[in-house]
C-alpha cells in the first residue's frame, strides 16, 4: 500500500469502537453520578503551557511532545497530557468565580512521542477529572474512589491503588537535603537522566526506569511532611479505608509530572507485561496560580483507555458491547422492497435500530446477514402480505412467528424488543 498508518497510532474498525464507546459511556455514567460535567479543550496548546505546567524536567517535555511552529511562527505542542490545558480553560474563563466546588471531566486523545510497545501509543486516549477551590481531603480521597470505581464497574481484576504524599514546597525543601546526600555518592552510576537532574530535581530521579533498584534504601519523603501534610495525608487514607478502596503506600512514588502537592497516587493492575501503571493523578495546589490564576486548589486524575481495554482483552472480560439489532427487513418482491425502505425509515424514527439488504440477494442470503447482525427479529414481506396489509415477523431467538398489520408493525417490534 502507498499509505499506511503512521508508526504508534491505530484505526478503531467496527466491532472494536463499541467496546470504546462501552467504556467511554461508563465513564460519563460515573462522572454524571459524581456530580463532574464535561469539558472539552482544544487538542493543541501554545508549548509554553506544558513547560510551566508539567515541568521542564519531565520526560513529557524534555523528550516526548509533539511541538511545531504555526504560520504565525508560534511554538505550539499537542496536548501531551489532559490536567493543564482543563486549568488554562478554568484560569481563562473564570470558572473559579463559581461559588461551588469546579468539578469537571474530559474524554479525548493525548500525543506523546514514545517507543511504542504493548499498551503505548503516540495517539493514545485518557479519562480525566479535575476539582478545583478545595482543600479538604475527602476530596482527595473521592477523586481516588472515583477512578478506582470506574475500574471496578468494568470489571477489571486485581486493581490496586498505591499512594503517597509528596508534601508542599516546606516539606519537599527538607526532603530533598536528605535525598541529595543519599544520590549524590552514587551520582556518577545513575543513567544520564539521572545525573542531570539530580541538581534540578533530584526527586525526579526516583522516577527512573533505568536506575529504580539502587533507590531501595532512599529516604521516604514521609519522613519529612511537617504537620500539616501529616494529618492531609492520615486524612486521606482513612476515607479511602472508609469506602473500602484497596490501597497500598509507596513512599517512592513521585509521579511523572513537576506540578504535583500533598496526595499523588496510581492504579496498577497486572495484564500488560511490564507496564502495570493505567494511570493516576495527585494534588496540584500551585498549578492554577502557576499558569497565571488565582491561588486555587486542585487535584485531578487521567486514566489510560488503551490500557484498561487491553488488559480487559488480557483478562477475557467481556464487554457485550455490540448491540443486536432491533429488526432485519427481508423483502420478496419489487413492491415488498419499496415497502421496506418506507417501514424501515418510520422504525428508525420510533428509536429502534434496524437494515435491509442493498445487494438484491435471495431469501437465503438475506436471512444470513439477519443473523449476522444478530438481528432479535426478522420483518419478512412479500407481494401477497404487502397487498393484505401484513408484515410476517420471525423472533430470532426462540424461532416464535407473528403475522401483524403494517400500521402496527412499530408498536410490535417494541414489544417484542
Amino acid at each position: 500500500m502507498a499509505y499506511q498508518k503512521p508508526t504508534g497510532t491505530q484505526d478503531f474498525l467496527p466491532g472494536v469502537v463499541e467496546k470504546w464507546q462501552f467504556v467511554e459511556e461508563k465513564a460519563r455514567d460515573l462522572c454524571r453520578r459524581f456530580n463532574y460535567r464535561e469539558i472539552r479543550t482544544p487538542m493543541f496548546e501554545q508549548t509554553e503551557l506544558f513547560e510551566r505546567g508539567v515541568g521542564e524536567t519531565t520526560d513529557i517535555v524534555e523528550k516526548e511532545m509533539y511541538s511545531f511552529k504555526d504560520k504565525g511562527d508560534r511554538s505550539m505542542t499537542l496536548r501531551p497530557e489532559g490536567t493543564a490545558g482543563v486549568v488554562r480553560s478554568y484560569v481563562e474563563n473564570k470558572l473559579y468565580g463559581e461559588p461551588d466546588v469546579s468539578k469537571l471531566y474530559y474524554i479525548g486523545p493525548m500525543f506523546r512521542y514514545e517507543r511504542p510497545q504493548a499498551g503505548r501509543y503516540r495517539q493514545f486516549h485518557q479519562f480525566g477529572i479535575e476539582a478545583f477551590g478545595a482543600v479538604d481531603p475527602a476530596i482527595d480521597a473521592e477523586v481516588v474512589s472515583l477512578g478506582y470505581q470506574f475500574c471496578k464497574e468494568l470489571g477489571l481484576q486485581g486493581v490496586k491503588v498505591e499512594i503517597n504524599s509528596v508534601g508542599n514546597p516546606a516539606s519537599r525543601a527538607a526532603y530533598r537535603e536528605k535525598l541529595l546526600a543519599f544520590l549524590m555518592p552514587m551520582k556518577d552510576s545513575l543513567c544520564k537522566d539521572c545525573q542531570s537532574r539530580i541538581d534540578r530535581n533530584p526527586m525526579r530521579v526516583l522516577d527512573c526506569k533505568v536506575d529504580q533498584d539502587k533507590f531501595t534504601n532512599a529516604p521516604s519523603i514521609l519522613d519529612s511532611l511537617d504537620e500539616e501534610c501529616t494529618s492531609h495525608f492520615k486524612q486521606v487514607k482513612q476515607y479511602l479505608t472508609d469506602m473500602d478502596v484497596d490501597y497500598v503506600v509507596n513512599h517512592r512514588l513521585v509521579r511523572g509530572l513537576d506540578y504535583y502537592t500533598h496526595t499523588a497516587f496510581e492504579y496498577k493492575a497486572q495484564g500488560i507485561g511490564a507496564i502495570d501503571t493505567i494511570g493516576g493523578g495527585g494534588r496540584y495546589n500551585g498549578l492554577v496560580s502557576e499558569i497565571g490564576g488565582p491561588e486555587q486548589p486542585g487535584i485531578g486524575l487521567g486514566l489510560g483507555l488503551e490500557r484498561i481495554l487491553l488488559i480487559l482483552e488480557k483478562q477475557e472480560i467481556e464487554l457485550n458491547a455490540v448491540k443486536p439489532l432491533d429488526v432485519y427487513f427481508v423483502a420478496l418482491g419489487e413492491a415488498a422492497d419499496r415497502e421496506i425502505t418506507k417501514q424501515l425509515y418510520l422504525v428508525r424514527k420510533e428509536g429502534l435500530s434496524g437494515e435491509r439488504d442493498y445487494l438484491g440477494r435471495k431469501m437465503k442470503a438475506q436471512m444470513k446477514s439477519a443473523d449476522r447482525f444478530n438481528a432479535k427479529v426478522t420483518a419478512i414481506l412479500g407481494d401477497d402480505e404487502l397487498e393484505r396489509g401484513e408484515i410476517a415477523l420471525k423472533v430470532m431467538g426462540t424461532g416464535e412467528q407473528h403475522t401483524v398489520k403494517l400500521n402496527e408493525l412499530t408498536a410490535k417490534l417494541k414489544e417484542l424488543a
